[in-house]
Order: C-alpha cells, then structure tokens, then sequence
C-alpha cells in the first residue's frame, strides 16, 4: 500500500451520493424490520436520528471551512462531535430503557452511517489530486 494515496490533497467530496445511500439503505430496511418481527419503533428512532443528524450537519457546513473562517470552522468541527455524542446519548438512554428496540435502532444507524462514511471515502479516493 502506497502512504502518498493520504498524503497527496483532493477536494472535499459531495455529501449528495453518500447521503441517497444512506438513505436507500434505510428504507430497504423497513421490509426487513417488518419480516423479522423487529420492533418498527427502532427503525423510526434510527430513521429520525439520520435525519436529524443530516440536517444539523447541513446547518454547520453552511457555516463555512478554510484557513480564512478559522472561528467558523472550530464551531463545525465542535458541532459535529456534539452530533455524534447526542446519537449516541439518544440510542444508550433507548436501550437503557428497551434492549430490544434500542439495539434494532443502534445497528441500523451504524449501518447507515458506515454506509455514508464508506462511499464518502470512497469518492474522496477516487478523485484525481490537486496537486
């Protein structure tokens, strides 16, 4: 494995495909929910926290990154990190209270959210370099 592949810089990739597969993996998810007999309460919990997670990140990136918007970029980064701890706080206080439903719901929103990290990566890999 060649370490230039992380050293040489490419653009940011689009939030736009990893996002639709995020999605689609969600809503093929609901005919799984419904044949397996998991509680469809954890499918809406994971479903509304994606959301939920998408629309706050929308917000911060609005905010702007670069060398030039330090300031806006410390808050992305911070808001960002905040995102992931109330997921997680959301999805430990659910199977805290119902192992059952919060396990459905943990593992369909990891699966999502890997799903999104692995085909951002994979774009931002398969971008030409800027260099």
């Amino acid at each position: 494995m060649r370490l230039a592949i992380f050293e040489t810089p490419r653009p940011a990739p689009g939030r736009l495909l990893p996002a639709i597969a995020a999605a689609g993996l969600l809503v093929l998810a609901l005919p799984v929910f419904l044949v397996a007999d998991l509680p469809l309460g954890g499918w809406v919990l994971a479903s509304v926290l994606w959301l939920a997670a998408q629309g706050l990140s929308l917000l911060l990136v609005r905010l702007g990154l670069g060398a030039d918007r330090l300031a806006a970029s410390g808050v992305v980064g911070i808001g960002m990190t905040l995102r992931s701890v109330a997921v997680g706080v959301v999805l430990v206080a659910v199977v805290a209270s119902d192992a059952r439903l919060g396990l459905s719901a943990s593992l369909l929103y990891a699966l999502a959210y890997t799903l999104e990290l692995g085909v951002s990566l994979a774009a931002y890999f398969g971008q030409e370099s800027t260099r």
